[in-house]
């Protein structure tokens, strides 16, 4: 099991350490309810560094990144993210990601860290086709590099101590690479997966220890706590956003998990899979992710059965939790077309028994 950087902070801090995606990660430190409405209200810090970073630079990166994957590449300009997904060529997703724009010729993505061999392996399979050299103008910095997210309303602020350049006026899913905390290069970006405001830092490892005390210290004042890994998954399913072995899958297309709008069929635009997602588009969708509310008493949990009023299985619970901020137990679940309009009724199958819920629209929380 892999470590990053600040694992031995976490164990001091006495979190609740657990495998996760490889990586011995905090779980939770005070409490998962706790904690996740200190990023709701105020600002918390989550340590991202297993996450994956894939740098594609070169004369065809531009053409390379349109044909893996699905949202429109051209339209990003130096300081501009974007949030899509790699189609499988069999009518699934092999993960979903962030790719930050430098230039034309340089761009970082930012993958999922139970993903990064199998995502390294897909795109080397296809790099050739594009002249593209795995090792050359295809890398996998993941290793070396450790990311924090900063988040919540009070979290540009805190940073705003440690940057010499303007980040309060940020916009959502754009990046610096700027001086942080001393420290030269920093990727600075705004693609919080909270719903609460904030950024995420990644820097070398070896400035990872100096990235932490610093943001600490600039914190402080503000009531700044480290956060786990619990109350990132209720956070992020309060806001509907997907996770990855959840939502969506390899056999999930991203039509069906929700993700239409990061799918471009453009004329200009030829992807992996494009024609099957044409023809699942025109032909309909047998079933589809959506967002419900229990309306009686129950919790529901990743894998539960789905059923109509008759108790015939409709499909299952992706994500479930009892939501901390809008107070109300919350899922999403993949079901068939018949029951995926806003109002519907479902039934999630709790230990035998079947419990009333209803589709509503996501996000659940829709903040203060």
């Amino acid at each position: 099991m892999k470590n990053t950087v600040f694992t031995e902070k976490h164990i001091a801090l006495g979190a609740k350490m657990a495998p996760f995606a490889g990586y011995n990660m905090p779980i939770q430190y005070t409490g998962i309810n706790e904690e996740h409405a200190t990023v709701r209200e105020g600002v918390g810090v989550f340590d991202v560094s297993h996450m994956g970073e894939i740098w594609v630079t070169g004369e065809n990166a531009l053409p390379f990144l349109q044909y893996v994957s699905t949202n429109d590449v051209p339209v990003l300009f130096p300081g501009k993210a974007q949030y899509t997904c790699f189609p499988n060529g069999k009518g699934g997703i092999v993960d979903d990601f962030i790719v930050y724009c430098f230039s034309t010729e340089k761009y970082l993505l930012a993958v999922n860290a139970a993903n990064i061999e199998k995502d390294w392996n897909h795109l080397c399979s296809i790099a050739p086709k594009f002249g593209i050299e795995p090792g050359k103008d295809l890398v996998n910095a993941s290793d070396a590099t450790c990311q924090l997210a900063i988040q919540g309303p009070k979290a540009m602020e805190v940073m705003q101590k440690l940057c010499k350049e303007d980040v309060m006026s940020m916009e959502y899913y754009t990046f610096k690479q700027i001086e942080v905390a001393g420290i030269p290069d920093a990727i600075f970006s705004t693609t919080g997966y909270t719903g609460s405001g904030g950024c995420e830092v990644y820097v070398p490892n070896s400035e990872g220890d100096k990235l932490w005390k610093a943001v600490f210290e600039a914190g402080e004042p503000f009531g700044i706590k480290p956060i786990g890994l619990g109350a990132r998954d209720t956070l992020r399913l309060e806001m509907g956003f997907c996770l990855y072995g959840h939502e969506i899958n390899d056999t999930t297309s991203p039509l069906e998990g929700g993700l239409a709008w990061i799918t471009k069929f453009t004329d200009t635009k030829n992807f992996i899979n494009k024609e099957n997602l044409l023809q699942q588009k025109a032909e309909g969708l047998t079933r589809k992710v959506v967002g419900f509310e229990m309306i009686d008493r129950g919790i529901p949990r990743e894998g539960y059965d789905v059923v109509d009023a008759d108790d015939n299985n409709i499909g299952h619970v992706c994500s479930g939790t009892q939501g901390p901020s809008v107070k109300k137990a919350i899922g999403t679940a993949i079901v068939s077309k018949a029951f995926t309009k806003t109002g519907s009724e479902i039934y999630i199958k709790i230990r035998d028994k079947k419990l009333k819920a209803v589709v509503v629209k996501m996000p659940f929380y829709k903040g203060e």
